[in-house]
């Protein structure tokens, strides 16, 4: 059944209100106005993963604190939100600290999606008791301690994607755009199956790219609103399982369910730029990351462990037409129509190593001429987890709850910085 919606703006719920106003914690310096928030464009894309239900927190001494339902990034990667059984908890990445709570015993948030760091949040109802009903997203405003707008499904909500100017609402079939300021319908999308609420949108000022699966099995939608352009990528043979774009939109990150090779494409033609290889082993892949200077990627699976791969992709700096961050999009946007690929792909190759036999890749199967990772981190198996690039070549990992880091120049195993039990009283 094809989903519609139905939006309201709220100037005062005092239901809403006494739901979710008697959470404890503060604001604090987390929130800020969006209309007064810095014009400044971080240079990330977050990736969100849901948790399993079973993902219980324990402590030795401590009783069983809360399920963790679910994880999502801001858009900067410097906070995450954690949606539990009984309410949502939002962190600081550096230093790591817990910044605002709600505790309720009303229900569990399947979704909290935040917006930056600004007090505007996007919250979706989860769990065996959930808070508000599946097929609901409500648009809560903490520093008002109120709701501020509702859309209604007649489907559960897979996703919701935020940018200062745009709401974007996943289901199974179908993606709907909304502009933020007045919550009007401005953009429906048809998609393949999506249960796992696969999307993502670009956060660059001047450039609005939303990418979501395609009509066909293996293929992605990317959708430039700015250039009323739409683009078909045929990224692999199997169903897509996870991808990310870059903070402008213009490059593409995608795997498959088979989890073995991760792609790398050009949005504005649909070029595949890069290719590696995660493994040999089918794996479900949980995050894709790229860094801010889309130097790295990184992705974890289900087979505990986190690489890291080095890109050939150009980047700021290597170019001296590019003379700062902020043309990084046009360059890009004027190299990807040239006739040749040779401006987005960097002279030398990446450091990944490749297997001794890649001279023979014209005889040998396919994997032996892949590039491999660059650097690894293993974990526990039984733990679904997704990363994210800090600062100084380190990987966050929520889900182990943990920081690592990497040897730009020999790569290898990475060391263990910090361990953080986050979902504890």
């Amino acid at each position: 059944m094809t989903s519609t919606s139905t939006v309201g703006i709220h100037s005062s719920d005092n239901n809403y209100n006494n739901r979710l106003g008697g959470g404890t914690g503060s604001g604090g310096g987390l929130y800020e106005s969006p209309q007064s928030s810095s014009s400044s464009i971080p240079t990330t894309f977050t990736t969100t993963a849901i948790f399993n239900n079973n993902n219980i927190n324990y402590d030795a001494d401590e009783t069983i604190i809360d399920d963790l339902l679910s994880v999502s990034w801001n858009q900067d990667f410097g906070c995450f939100a954690a949606g539990t059984t009984r309410g949502f908890r939002i962190y600081n990445c550096h230093p790591f600290k817990e910044t605002f709570r709600r505790d309720l015993k009303s229900g569990g948030f399947g979704i909290v999606e935040m917006l930056f760091r600004c007090n505007i949040l996007a919250l979706v109802g989860g769990g065996l008791n959930p808070h508000y009903p599946p097929n609901k997203v409500m648009i809560w405003d903490d520093h008002q301690s109120r709701c501020i707008g509702e859309f209604s499904f007649r489907s559960q909500v897979r996703a919701v994607k935020l940018r200062r100017d745009r709401i974007v609402v996943v289901l199974e079939h179908k993606v709907y755009v909304y502009n933020f300021m007045d919550l009007r319908l401005l953009h429906q999308i048809e998609t393949l199956a999506n249960p796992r609420g696969l999307c993502c949108l670009s956060h660059h000022s001047n450039t609005f790219v939303l990418a979501c699966p395609g009509l066909h099995r293996g293929q992605i939608r990317v959708e430039h609103f700015g250039l009323k352009m739409t683009k078909f990528i045929t990224a692999h043979d199997s169903q897509i399982s996870c991808f990310t774009l870059t903070t402008d939109g213009l490059l593409l990150a995608t795997a498959s369910t088979k989890g073995t090779l991760i792609r790398i494409f050009n949005t504005m033609d649909g070029t595949r730029l890069q290719e590696v290889r995660r493994g040999v082993d089918k794996a479900e892949i949980y995050s894709l990351a790229l860094s801010p200077n889309v130097q790295w990627l990184a992705v974890s699976s289900d087979k505990g462990t986190v690489h890291i791969f080095s890109l050939r992709v150009r980047v700021v700096g290597e170019d001296s037409s590019i003379n700062s961050s902020t043309t990084q999009g046009p360059a890009l946007l004027q190299q990807s129509s040239s006739s040749s690929l040779d401006a987005l792909i960097s002279p030398t190759m990446g450091a990944n190593p490749g297997s001794s036999l890649s001279f023979m890749k014209g005889v040998l199967p396919k994997y032996f001429s892949s590039k491999w990772s660059f650097a690894q981190f293993h974990l526990p198996e039984t733990v679904r987890f997704v990363a994210a690039f800090g600062s100084q070549n380190t990987v966050i990992i929520v889900g182990m709850d943990g920081r690592c880091s990497f040897d730009a120049l020999n790569g290898g195993e990475m060391s263990q910085q910090e361990y953080v039990r986050f979902l504890k009283n």
